[in-house]
């Protein structure tokens, strides 16, 4: 159920970022910041609500992916007006994310609504692009330091290199520094515990809700 904030513009954000108006989202939130409202609470009020709205709605069937990603790209429209303001401030991610699409695979749709979703969430996220082979994924976890990796991939052929990434991080002694989850169409629940990843999302809502989890237990 959406909360009615007594600040219209947070409504009026919040309608733009899932009506998938991504000029209206940045101009509204440059509105907000000149009437003075702190960055954070905009994030917390309006931008975040916003993309639980949209992940619900993708997930109980509502809306589609089209929606899914129009709505995404309003996010970043916002996002990135406040970002500056955020690091600038006493902002503190949640934990910083690393996402790549495999090696083999070009597909960026699923990776870049979990990007926005996790950002909407708290988050700081490397996004590592596609076509990510494993060495990709052993030097962002060497020289970047996130808690979580995320993979990703749409073709079954490309699956076994998700493998191949957690044997890369295992034989450079980096596997226990970091949760590696994975997702994407044609991968499984079974899948991801066949190659001994710590998780698995079904959809990119899914995933979201998996990383929060583990931020919520301690266990990362």
């Amino acid at each position: 159920m959406r909360v009615v904030h007594s600040y219209e513009v947070y409504n009026q954000i919040l309608d733009a970022i899932t009506g998938m108006k991504a000029e209206d989202a940045k101009r509204l939130i440059e509105q907000a910041i000149k009437e003075g409202k702190p960055a954070q609470e905009i994030l917390n009020k309006a931008l975040i609500p916003a993309l639980q709205e949209v992940g619900e709605k993708f997930k109980t069937d509502q809306i589609f992916l089209p929606e899914v990603m129009l709505s995404a790209n309003a996010f970043k429209a916002g996002f990135a007006v406040l970002k500056p303001l955020l690091l600038a401030g006493a902002y503190k991610p949640k934990a910083k994310v690393a996402l790549g699409t495999v090696a083999g695979d070009v597909h960026d749709i699923g990776k870049n609504i979990v990007a926005a979703l996790l950002e909407g969430n708290g988050y700081q996220v490397l996004d590592l692009g596609v076509n990510v082979p494993a060495a990709g994924f052993v030097e962002a976890v060497k020289n970047q330091a996130p808690q979580i990796l995320g993979m990703s991939t749409l073709l079954t052929t490309t699956m076994p290199e998700m493998q191949k990434a957690i044997k890369a991080l295992e034989a450079a002694g980096l596997r226990n520094k970091v949760k590696v989850i994975v997702g994407g169409a044609p991968v499984t629940q079974e899948f991801a515990e066949k190659i001994k990843a710590d998780g698995f999302g079904a959809d990119a809502q899914e995933g979201v809700e998996v990383i929060n989890g583990w931020i919520e237990s301690k266990r990362i």
